[in-house]
């Protein structure tokens, strides 16, 4: 199987694959926002992008369009309803695409999943239910992270209350500075020793460069600089999926990484620079054509050098 990228729902391009030919699979799916699913597409992202940025609002955080798990609102049953049934609907989603993973991966195979401190768990719980074994909660230290909840002494300053500077420093949520990577395995082949002579995967790469033991904090991860190109909004760093790629599967040329949400292509950037092929999913055509450019761009780099 060569490296190849599908511009096409990865459900349906999944159940094109083989069974059990699959090395790893790293991915960053939509997070749990009120149009996944249905509405995740370039133009949607790119309308509600501009409408908060042009009333300066304050529902846009980290350059991701509100959803219906960040909406306003009375706090009403109604309300409440609305977001478990929202929560409720993402974690069937991920199970719909989550089968597919199973079967295609190998046995012993680990699946790395981005998604939010918030719903991380729902996505651990659909992976479990369609036969992966839960193995860890990655850490993503990041260097940044502002509070993005009510400022309660502010709100109730502006409302006109006389002693709302008791209320101050209470907020309605923590600065958030870490994002979870949920850490799965397909069942093994009746041991790890057996799984790894029969299948080439199994067992983690846990040794850093420095000699250290790789705990499961992931930091000092530095950003690359974005290209102009790239209007993708949640693009991952590069050396954060080398990182994986390097601890989930030996870096041979025969391995295999998938991302079913390949997003603007770093899964694919990485594996091309560590030497792995890769297989991707990406239903969106504008994100396409920065895939190709980025990839361009790394054979471009690799020849000068």
């Amino acid at each position: 199987m060569e490296s190849k990228i599908y511009n096409e729902d990865c459900i349906s391009g999944l159940s094109k694959i083989p069974d059990n030919s699959i090395d790893s699979c790293i991915t960053d799916p939509p997070y749990n926002y009120e149009f996944v699913g249905h509405k995740w597409n370039y133009d949607e992202i790119k309308r509600r992008t501009e409408r908060v940025q042009n009333k300066d609002s304050k529902t846009l955080i980290k350059y991701l369009p509100y959803g219906s798990g960040l909406s306003g609102g009375v706090r009403n049953a109604r309300w409440y309803k609305k977001n478990a049934d929202n929560i409720r609907e993402y974690r069937e989603w991920v199970e719909e695409w989550g089968k597919e993973v199973f079967r295609v991966l190998k046995p012993g195979a680990y699946i790395a999943v981005f998604n939010s401190t918030r719903t991380i768990a729902q996505v651990q719980v659909a992976l479990e239910n369609v036969g992966f074994y839960a193995r860890d909660i990655i850490v993503w230290k990041k260097n940044s992270g502002i509070p993005k909840g009510i400022n309660l002494e502010k709100k109730l300053e502006k409302d006109g209350v006389k002693d709302s500077s008791k209320w101050h420093g209470w907020h309605s949520t923590l600065r958030n500075e870490w994002e979870a990577i949920a850490l799965l395995q397909k069942p093994l082949e009746d041991n790890y020793p057996n799984t790894v002579k029969k299948w080439g995967v199994g067992v983690m790469n846990t040794i850093n460069p420095n000699g250290s033991f790789q705990s499961n904090i992931f930091d000092d991860i530095q950003r690359e600089q974005k290209e102009e190109f790239n209007v993708h909004c949640t693009v991952k760093p590069i050396t954060l999926i080398e990182k994986l790629i390097k601890l989930t599967v030996p870096l041979e040329s025969d391995k295999i990484v998938l991302d079913p949400f390949m997003g603007s292509g770093t899964t694919a950037v990485a594996a091309d620079i560590l030497g792995v092929k890769y297989l991707g999913f990406e239903i969106v055509p504008d994100y396409m054509n920065i895939i190709e450019e980025r990839l361009k761009n790394i054979n471009k780099q690799s020849k000068l050098f």
